[in-house]
C-alpha cells in the first residue's frame, strides 16, 4: 500500500478477537446505535478463552457470578463454573446480539498498519483481502499466544504430544502413559481430571506454587432464583466484589498481611492433605504467596499422590526429548505415549501477537522497549485510534479480570465519542501523559508482592518490569477510566495538522 493509492471506505471499528473483550466492545458499540463495525476471529469458532481452553478439568478461578459481563446475567450451576457452563454463557451472549453476524472467522490478522494520508488502519488478514478500519479495538487477550520451551530433541518424540491451550479431544489418555509439563494454573487442573484413568502421569513442576482450598458450591433451587432476578444477581455481585477487593491490601502493602490470612491457610492446606514429609517439601514455595499466580483446587494434592503419579520437581527435570519420551537429568529415562504441555502463555513482551506500524512508521516493538506500557494500559503516543483491551498492567490478582476489560470499555467509548464530537479524524494520547502514567504504575508496583515476592513469573516481562498487575484496587482503575481527560489527549484533523483537544 502506498501512501498516495486508494482505500476502500473504512469501517468505523474493527474489534480482533470474540472473546469476552471482543464481545464487551461489540455490545457497548451496538448500545449507542453503532452498526459500522467488524470482529475479527483467527479461529474457525467465536467466543475466545472458554471456548479455545476445553482441556479436562477446564474451570474458571473467580467466583461466576463477578466472572461475567455486568449487563449479561446468569444462572449459574455452581460458584465456580466448568468450561462447559462458560462456554454456554458466552453463546448465550453470542446469539442475544447476533455478533456472528459481525464477525469473520478464520481471519488471522498479521499486521495494523497506520495510513496517515487516508487516516485510517489497513488490518492484513493471512489469505483473505484486507480491511480498513478508522479505529481498532484489539482484544485477542493476554492468554492467547501459547509459548511450549525449546526443549532440546522436542521435534523427535513419537508420540503426541500438544498445548493444553490446543487439546487434541481425538487423542485418548485412557490407559497411557502421560506427561504433563508445567505445574500451574492448567495443569493444576488437568492432573486430577486425567490422573484416575492413565497408567503412569508424570509431572514435571519447574517450581511449585502456592494451593489455595476452592470455596465450591452448587446452587440450590432458592439461590438460583436468585439469580435468575436482576436485584438478586447484582446484590450477589456487588457481595463477591468486595468480599475479594479487601485482599489488595495484602498483595499491595504487606507482605506480613499475606503471609498471616493467606500463607498460613495455603499451608495448613498442604499439611492437611500431604503426609509425606518429601513430598510435601517438594510442594513447598521459597517465595511469598501472591508472587505468582495462586492455585485454587482441592484436588491437586490428592492426585500427586495416587501411586500411578511421579512428581519430578527441579531436581529430576527434563535433559532432553527424545523418540520415545523424556530423559531426565538424573539419566532416567521415561517412556511415554502422550506429552501435555502446560508451559503458558506469552502474556508480556509478545502479547500481541503480530506487527503494528504506527503513526510516522513507529512499530510497536519500537515503542514497547525496554517493556511494554499504555496509558490506562490501553492506548499509546503515536497509534493513533488504537486501544489494547487487556493491555500493560490491567491484569488483576484478586478479582474478575471482565470488571478490569468492562472499565477499560468505559475508557474507550469515551474516546470515540469524543473524537465524534470534536468530528476529527483520529485521537492519541499525549506522550508526557503516558510517561506519567507508566511511572506512576511502575513506582506503585514496588510495593507488591509481584515485584518483591522472591520469584519470577510471567507476569514479568524480560526487563524485570511487572507488566501483567495493576498495582492496586479494582475501583481505582474503573475511576480512573470512567473519568476521561481531553488535555491528556491530541486529536488530528488530518494527515498533515494536529490540534490538542481542549
Amino acid at each position: 500500500m502506498t501512501a498516495g493509492s486508494s482505500v476502500a471506505k473504512p469501517i468505523s471499528v474493527a474489534i480482533i478477537g470474540t472473546g469476552f473483550g471482543g464481545q464487551s466492545a461489540a455490545i457497548q458499540l451496538l448500545k449507542r446505535g453503532q452498526q459500522d463495525f467488524v470482529m475479527l476471529e483467527r479461529r474457525s469458532f467465536m467466543g475466545g478463552t472458554w471456548c479455545q481452553n476445553s482441556y479436562p478439568g477446564a474451570q474458571v478461578d473467580v467466583q461466576s457470578p463477578l466472572y461475567s459481563l455486568a449487563s449479561e446475567p446468569y444462572v449459574w450451576s455452581q460458584m465456580f463454573a466448568k468450561q462447559p457452563e462458560l462456554a454456554a454463557y458466552t453463546e448465550q451472549v453470542i446469539e442475544k446480539y447476533q455478533l456472528r453476524d459481525k464477525t469473520q472467522l478464520e481471519s488471522q490478522v498479521t499486521e495494523l498498519r497506520w495510513l496517515a494520508e487516508q487516516q485510517c488502519w489497513q488490518l492484513t488478514i493471512a489469505n483473505k483481502p484486507a480491511v480498513y478500519a478508522r479505529s481498532v479495538i484489539c482484544a485477542q487477550g493476554p492468554l492467547s499466544n501459547a509459548v511450549i520451551p525449546d526443549f532440546k530433541g522436542r521435534e523427535r518424540f513419537q508420540g503426541v504430544s500438544f498445548h493444553t491451550n490446543q487439546w487434541r479431544h481425538d487423542v485418548s489418555y485412557q490407559g497411557k502413559r502421560v506427561a504433563v509439563i508445567g505445574s500451574g494454573a492448567s495443569a493444576a487442573q488437568v492432573i486430577p481430571s486425567i490422573a484416575n484413568e492413565v497408567a503412569q502421569l508424570h509431572v514435571f513442576q519447574r517450581s511449585p506454587h502456592w494451593v489455595m482450598p476452592r470455596p465450591d458450591r452448587v446452587f440450590g433451587p432458592v439461590a438460583r432464583r436468585l439469580l435468575a432476578t436482576k436485584l438478586g444477581y447484582q446484590t450477589l455481585r456487588k457481595a463477591i466484589y468486595w468480599g475479594l477487593e479487601w485482599r489488595v491490601l495484602a498483595f499491595k502493602y504487606s507482605h506480613s498481611l499475606i503471609k498471616f490470612f493467606a500463607q498460613r491457610k495455603a499451608l495448613k492446606h498442604l499439611r492437611s492433605q500431604v503426609q509425606d514429609a518429601e513430598l510435601r517439601a517438594k510442594l513447598t514455595p521459597d517465595y511469598t504467596i501472591g508472587c505468582k499466580r495462586i492455585i485454587v483446587s482441592n484436588t491437586l494434592y490428592p492426585a500427586l499422590q495416587l501411586p500411578q503419579v511421579s512428581l519430578h520437581d527441579k531436581h529430576d527435570a527434563i535433559a532432553e526429548i527424545n523418540e520415545r519420551g523424556i530423559v531426565t537429568q538424573q539419566g532416567q529415562q521415561i517412556d511415554l505415549d502422550l506429552i501435555v504441555y502446560s508451559t503458558g502463555f506469552d502474556a508480556t513482551d509478545g502479547a500481541i501477537g503480530f506487527e503494528i506500524i504506527g503513526r510516522d512508521g513507529k512499530s510497536l516493538q519500537q515503542a514497547w522497549q525496554p517493556f511494554p506500557h499504555a496509558y490506562l494500559g490501553t492506548c499509546l503516543p503515536q497509534f493513533p485510534n488504537l486501544y489494547l483491551v487487556t493491555g500493560p498492567n490491567t491484569g488483576i490478582g484478586h478479582t474478575s479480570a471482565i470488571f478490569v476489560i468492562e472499565s477499560q470499555l468505559k475508557y474507550i467509548m469515551s474516546c470515540l465519542d469524543h473524537l465524534r464530537q470534536q468530528q476529527a479524524t483520529a485521537i492519541e494520547v499525549k506522550a508526557d501523559a503516558e510517561q506519567h502514567y507508566t511511572s506512576m504504575i511502575h513506582r506503585e508496583m514496588k510495593k507488591t508482592v509481584w515485584h518483591s515476592g522472591g520469584c519470577n513469573s510471567w507476569y514479568k516481562s524480560k526487563s524485570g518490569h511487572v507488566i501483567a498487575m495493576f498495582p492496586g484496587f479494582s475501583f481505582t482503575f474503573r475511576w480512573m477510566a470512567s473519568h476521561f481527560k481531553p488535555q491528556h489527549h491530541q486529536l488530528l484533523y488530518s494527515a498533515t495538522t494536529s490540534e490538542l483537544s481542549s
